[in-house]
C-alpha cells in the first residue's frame, strides 16, 4: 500500500474580481517518493495551484490533505508549521540571504523549527552541502555563487528539516541547459536515492518527460496526469 503525501480534491479557486475560474475541479493525489511535475501553458493556473497545495493560498474551495491530515480551514499558526515542518520550497529565484554564509543560509529553517541542536543542524547543512557537491563554498555568501550553485543552496535549504514533499516553481527556469541538467539529476536522485517526494511546476519540456508522473493543466483544468 502505497502512502499518500499530498491529496487534492476538488479544488476551485476564481480571482474576486473576475467571472472565469482559475482552478476548476483540481483532483489527484501524490504518493511517497514520486516525482511528479505540472506542466501546462502559461496562464493555466499551475503556479496558482501550487501555491493552494502549498498552503499559502487558503482562498479556495474543495480540500487538501498532507499526510491525511485536512488542512482546509485549518489556523494559519498550523499552516506556518505545516509548511516549515513538512514543505521544502525550492522557487524559480533562489531567495537567500545575501548577509548570512551559504552553511548559515541552509541551517536558517531548521534553526526557526528548533527540533535540533544548533551542533546537529549545522552537521546536517553540511552533509546536504556535500552531497550536493557544494562544500567548499559552506563559508562563502551567496554573492559570491554562480546562479546554479545559488539553486543547489536553494534546494539544500529545502531539504534541512527532512520535509515530505519538495515543491518546486519553475525551479530550472533562471538557469541555462547545463546547471538546469544539473538541478534535474539531483531532484531524480532524491526521489530514487533517498525516497524523497517531489512536486515541480515546469515550463520546461524536457524535464517534465524526465519525471515518474506528469500533470497537465489547461483552463485551470487537470487534462492529464498519466505516468
Amino acid at each position: 500500500m502505497q502512502q499518500t503525501v499530498l491529496e487534492a480534491r476538488h479544488i476551485y479557486k476564481s480571482f474576486k474580481d473576475q467571472n472565469t475560474p482559475v482552478l476548476s475541479d483540481v483532483s489527484f493525489t501524490v504518493n511517497k517518493g514520486e516525482f511528479v511535475s505540472i506542466v501546462g501553458k502559461s496562464g493555466c493556473g499551475k503556479s496558482t495551484l501550487l501555491y493552494v497545495l502549498s498552503t499559502m493560498d487558503t482562498d479556495y474551495e474543495g480540500e487538501l490533505l498532507i499526510d491525511g491530515e485536512l488542512l482546509t480551514g485549518k489556523k494559519a499558526s498550523r499552516l506556518a508549521q505545516i509548511r516549515n515542518e513538512k514543505i521544502g520550497f525550492v522557487f524559480q529565484f533562489h531567495y537567500l540571504l545575501n548577509e548570512f554564509s551559504v552553511l548559515k543560509n541552509i541551517m536558517l529553517p531548521a534553526m526557526k523549527l528548533n527540533r535540533l541542536t544548533e551542533k546537529e543542524i549545522e552537521e546536517n547543512a553540511t552533509k546536504w552541502l556535500a552531497d550536493l557537491g557544494l562544500e567548499k563554498a559552506a563559508q562563502k555568501f551567496p554573492n559570491q555563487l554562480s546562479g546554479g550553485e545559488k539553486q543547489r543552496v536553494a534546494i539544500a535549504r529545502a531539504l534541512i528539516n527532512d520535509p515530505h514533499i519538495i515543491m518546486g516553481d519553475e525551479p530550472t527556469g533562471n538557469l541555462d541547459k547545463k546547471n538546469s541538467g544539473i538541478v534535474f539529476d539531483i531532484f531524480k536522485n532524491l526521489a530514487t536515492q533517498y525516497n524523497q517526494t517531489l512536486l515541480i511546476v515546469t515550463h520546461d519540456p524536457e524535464f517534465a518527460a524526465g519525471t515518474q508522473r506528469k500533470i497537465e493543466m489547461e483552463d485551470g483544468k487537470i487534462i492529464s496526469q498519466g505516468r
